[in-house]
């Protein structure tokens, strides 16, 4: 008589110790990458101290990839751009590894995590990686953990490392702080002058793409292409060392993509001629840095009993309105010992 499917015994994964994982990122096995990446998106405290050393032990593998972050609006066509983008790349000889995020809710926590189903050949070749991350409520679109994941993936000979976050209007600061060059895609005929574009948004992005220039759309997305390029001259004065071009490309028929390909080389050949890369990732990385010491402090504070005994009641009598924020936030920072 079989057991239900359901109810056999699951097979226990044996371990892998540090190099383990070292071993099989420089051999590109992609069970022990996929894991890798498990491992340092984890929030489990027993996985902190063995994530830590694996990007330690990886950190002189990495710096090699071009780093591109990508962002725009839902419906904006970001999936298809990517599956053609990287599929392109690989056919030259490339390695592509995608960090696709997808929004989570805010009620469950859960995720779809359905860009690997968007991106069908992309996902299928060998020379490329898709690894979907659920934001969980992370300011700017991004998972938590994406700069340790873009890291790992560059370890494993990734040379092109694409962040795709969800584009849901928050902070791009995010991902622009961990990526070379910044592309926003952007919607021809949204109408509301210039779909009512964020100046910090303009004032972020690298690269400009007007996506969805085929067909009926290819006159909308032409205009809109020429609006941005008025906007971006208001924005960025004569001296700039790069004014942002403004592209119009399809993802689904491929024009323009190729075009919007050699913007961003040529956006990094620029900041390399200038001794701008390396002073850009320096800075991330400190940037990088203070952000976990933010994270670590704020996750120590929660755990602490001191804290979390005098929590319950600085809530309730914050929101009846007894105790302002403010005085409720100094006790407790107090009783924490800052």
């Amino acid at each position: 008589m079989s057991t239900p499917a359901d109810e056999q015994p699951r097979i226990r994964r044996a371990a892998l110790s540090l190099e383990d994982y070292v071993a099989g990122i420089n051999a590109g096995d992609r069970s022990v990458l996929g894991r890798a990446l498990t491992l340092v998106e984890s929030t489990a405290e027993r996985d902190r101290e063995l994530a830590a050393a694996l990007l330690s032990a990886l950190m002189p593998l990495t710096g090699g990839s071009v780093r591109l972050g990508l962002t725009g609006t839902p419906g904006v066509g970001k999936s298809t751009f990517i599956e053609t983008l990287g599929s392109n790349l690989v056919e030259r000889g490339h390695k592509v590894a995608v960090l696709a995020i997808d929004p989570s809710s805010t009620v469950s926590g859960g995720s779809i995590l359905g860009d690997k189903t968007r991106m069908p050949r992309l996902s299928t070749n060998p020379s490329a990686f898709i690894r979907p991350s659920p934001s969980i409520g992370t300011l700017g679109g991004i998972a938590a953990r994406t700069r340790e994941a873009l890291l790992v993936c560059e370890a494993a000979g990734f040379d092109v490392v694409l962040v795709e976050t969800v584009g849901v209007g928050q902070s791009e600061t995010e991902v622009a702080a961990m990526t070379d060059t910044f592309l926003a895609l952007m919607l021809p005929g949204a109408g509301d002058e210039l779909q009512g574009i964020k100046r910090g948004l303009m004032e972020l992005a690298d690269v400009l793409a007007v996506n969805k220039a085929d067909g009926d759309m290819k006159p909308a997305a032409l205009r809109a292409a020429r609006d941005l390029r008025i906007a971006l001259r208001m924005l960025h004065s004569g001296d700039a060392r790069w004014i942002p071009p403004v592209l119009t490309c399809s993802g689904l028929t491929g024009e323009g993509v190729d075009d919007v390909w050699n913007a961003v080389l040529e956006h990094r050949a620029m900041l390399k001629a200038e001794g701008l890369l390396e002073k850009k990732r320096r800075e991330q990385s400190e940037q990088w840095m203070w952000r976990l010491v933010d994270m670590g402090l704020r996750d120590a504070m929660r755990r602490d009993p001191r804290v979390r005994d005098l929590l319950g009641t600085l809530r309730g009598e914050v929101a009846d309105g007894s105790t302002s924020p403010v005085t409720a936030a100094r006790r407790l920072l107090s009783a924490f010992g800052i």
